[in-house]
């Protein structure tokens, strides 16, 4: 079984708290939330490592990203805090290949407002309202096995409009118990890897538990981490797509020499 290396990357801020709201969200997510993705996703083709921005290199040193087929990335009151170096560095290997899944507020993250090439800015209201999520397209790989239609009964709003590319593929959309409605899983293509924003994840509500949300996650790792072949190559070069260098694909199919040949044959 092909195994994929996956790591989830929190800020890990919220839950360490000293307020009445840190303590809600250390009920629900005692560990932090990278820790109780990484305990809820485990499973045969996953090598998980749950990383946090206070660690050394914030969380993503160079051999951890390098080895990185899948990187997960929850982040909301500390976005400005990650390095430009750092999001340099991510947006190289999705370049490369490594697969991207960009949580719920992450949609504000440098990495993701860098790929995006938009302000990625939405509505919001943190009402605790019903959240009912649809499959819009039920094809896709990440909506398999997943039901046409599922709720979270108390969630932060997330409306239109929404300020991302239109190049991204609709697999989920979400009508708010106050009206709005948004787009809230959308699949993107970034030269060869692969990018899923999935909105739902607020700190505050027990989300990372609903087995459903859990498959989708899940769903979208196995999506978009690279094919063997492509992680082999970029392991092996890791700097390919900085200088892309082909030969005439051409060549090989050249017949002239043929009919050269022919011609002389007749004359």
């Amino acid at each position: 079984m092909q195994k994929i290396n996956v790591t989830i990357w929190n800020e890990f801020r919220h839950e360490k708290e000293d307020s009445p709201v840190g303590e809600l969200i250390r009920g629900f997510y005692p560990d932090g939330l990278h820790n109780c993705l990484a305990k809820n996703l485990a499973a045969d083709d996953f090598v998980i490592k749950a990383v946090s921005l206070d660690e050394p290199e914030q969380g993503l040193p160079d051999q951890v990203l390098q080895n990185t087929e899948a990187l997960l990335w929850w982040g909301h009151c500390a976005h400005a805090e990650v390095n430009d170096e750092l999001v340099t560095k991510i947006q190289r290997r999705v370049l490369q290949g490594m697969g991207l899944i960009v949580l719920h507020s992450g949609h504000m993250s440098k990495i993701f407002r860098r790929l995006m090439g938009t302000a990625c800015r939405l509505r919001w209201r943190e009402a605790g309202e019903k959240e009912r999520l649809w499959v819009v397209s039920p094809s896709h790989p990440i909506a398999q096995g997943i039901p046409e239609t599922f709720t979270i009964p108390h969630h932060e709003m997330y409306g239109e409009p929404f300020d991302i590319p239109k190049d991204g593929d609709l697999v989920f959309m979400s009508w708010y118990e106050g009206g709005n409605v948004f787009r809230s899983g959308v699949a993107f293509a970034r030269d060869r890897g692969r990018l899923f924003y999935f909105s739902p994840g607020h700190e505050t509500f027990p989300v990372f538990h609903d087995p459903v949300i859990i498959k989708i996650i899940a769903n979208a790792i196995r999506w978009a981490a690279p094919a063997q072949a492509v992680q082999d190559r970029i392991t092996a070069q890791p700097d390919a797509l900085e200088k892309i260098y082909s030969d005439n694909p051409l060549a090989a199919l050249d017949t002239s020499g043929i009919h050269q040949t022919k011609q002389k044959e007749e004359a």
